[in-house]
């Protein structure tokens, strides 16, 4: 699992929720290699562990909310996220940002139902 850049907790329950942090393309302690495709499925990749750390599975996700600092990245964004999910679609917001943590370009918060 990724550790938090900043004060905070990657995953809180809240009964039968899993409200989890921003994840970015993060691996080893940097930012992943490759540009925008790298970073995004990077990040949704730790959505994954940290889901699995949890018992979870992205199945279970019933919203996600997406920042890119780029819109001009929706459509490859939207690829990369249905690779991820498959056919599963939970609610999801995207939203332009001017800047995310450490550089990123890419980050995704979710919420899920593990009841």
């Amino acid at each position: 699992m990724t550790t938090p850049v900043g004060p905070y907790t990657s995953v809180v329950r809240a009964g039968d929720l899993l409200f989890v942090s921003g994840q970015i393309g993060i691996v080893d302690g940097s930012l992943a290699e490759g540009g925008f495709g790298a970073q995004a499925a990077q990040a949704l990749a730790n959505l994954r562990t940290q889901l699995e750390a949890n018992g979870a599975t992205l199945d279970q996700v019933v919203k996600t909310t997406v920042f890119l600092t780029d819109m001009g990245n929706f459509a490859a964004m939207n690829e990369i996220y249905c690779e991820a999910f498959g056919d599963h679609r939970p609610a999801r917001s995207c939203v332009a940002v001017a800047a995310l943590p450490i550089g990123a370009i890419f980050e995704v918060e979710a919420v899920v139902n593990v009841g």
